[in-house]
């Protein structure tokens, strides 16, 4: 009776054990599962990967408009970028797709996309609520440089008399139209030239990154658009950046150089973060190759007037809103004035050559 007892309890143990270890095995597969979905999907190491969507915990419901209520700015000096709204004009397109109105391009067209001149999305098909242009193409990363072609002809046929500059951007690139037009504004629109992150490889004068956004001039576009009717160009590419690069310096379409000032880059391909925290993107990735000019890691890494950022998600869009257009520090005048750089480089310069002359005429 004993034995048949003991033989019970080791049965119940060894069973109680069994479900015991399959729990915790479901229970720790499970977190690492979790922490497999939120490591940064932006260290896949190829400048042109797919990089997955956006998780269900970082899309939002609705939207919103930040700019809705503007009482605490009534009193705010606007009349540089207001002056420079009326001068230099920009139209946007954004690249999305059926499945992204939703997720992406709503927020966009809540936020900086109210900043353009003139704004349009253009997808694979026509969705008049939303609205978008229906491009006729199908979707997938082999087919972003079939419809940025098929874009910028359109933009070409339907608006190419309402704006000076055209720009290109993601669904989820976030754009500071104020500070483009401040860089756009040194530059003639016909001149044959355009502007973006510039990449270096494969193309000798290099190439503008598709996240980041590229802005063509007025020249540029009408270019881009009479190199496919007259076989310059052709759609010979899926990687929609590089191939543009390369019909670009086809034609004689000068790249850029984006950069502020002093010197600091404006277009981003990434988030903020991966840009500012030192160590983030490592040595390994692609990125650190890729850069025309010497690429910085830390703070000294973008300017204060910076353009854009990419990869950035839906909650993303509405901070960097806010961060942009609503936070202020109390007590400050804006504290950077890139244009007093180059005043300064005058002030310089003149002074050097009043001296040369002042040593010339002493010495005679």
């Amino acid at each position: 009776m004993a034995s048949s007892k003991s033989l019970l309890n080791l049965v119940t143990f060894a069973f109680g054990s069994t479900i015991g270890f399959f729990a915790c095995y479901m229970l720790f597969s499970i977190v690492l599962e979790k922490q497999v979905v939120i490591q940064p999907d932006i260290l896949h190491n190829d400048p042109h990967g797919e990089h997955s969507e956006e998780t269900g915990s970082d899309q939002l419901e609705g939207q919103m408009n930040f700019n809705a209520d503007a009482g605490q700015h009534q009193d705010e000096n606007k009349n540089i970028a207001e002056g420079l709204y009326q001068k230099v004009k920009i139209l946007c397109w954004v690249m999305t797709g059926p499945q992204n109105l939703e997720k992406k391009a709503k927020h966009v067209k809540a936020t900086w996309a109210q900043h353009c001149n003139k704004i349009l999305f253009m997808s694979s098909e026509e969705n008049k609520d939303f609205p978008t242009v229906g491009l006729e193409t199908k979707e997938g990363r082999d087919q972003l440089y079939w419809k940025t072609i098929k874009a910028f002809q359109y933009v070409h046929d339907h608006y190419f008399d309402d704006a000076d500059w055209f720009m290109k951007a993601d669904d989820d690139t976030y754009v500071i139209l104020d500070n483009l037009r401040w860089l756009l504004s040194k530059y003639n629109p016909e001149q044959p030239i355009y502007f973006g992150r510039r990449f270096k490889p494969y193309v000798k004068q290099g190439f503008m990154s598709g996240g980041a956004g590229y802005v063509l001039s007025k020249e540029a576009l009408r270019r881009f658009v009479n190199a496919f009717k007259t076989n310059k160009c052709s759609h010979s590419s899926s990687v929609e950046d590089l191939a543009l690069g390369k019909c670009m310096e086809n034609i004689n379409v000068e790249a850029g150089d984006s950069r502020d000032t002093s010197g600091k880059e404006t277009f981003h391909p990434f988030v903020p973060e991966h840009h500012l925290i030192r160590g983030y993107l490592p040595r390994t990735f692609w990125y650190w190759n890729y850069n025309y000019y010497p690429a910085i890691e830390g703070p000294g890494c973008c300017s204060d007037l910076a353009v854009s950022f990419h990869y950035v998600d839906s909650i993303t869009m509405y901070q960097l809103e806010y961060l942009i257009y609503h936070l202020r520090p109390y007590g400050y005048l804006y504290r950077y004035n890139p244009d007093s750089l180059k005043n300064l480089e005058k002030q310089i310069k003149s002074k050097a050559v009043d001296n040369d002359a002042k040593a010339k005429a002493e010495s005679s």
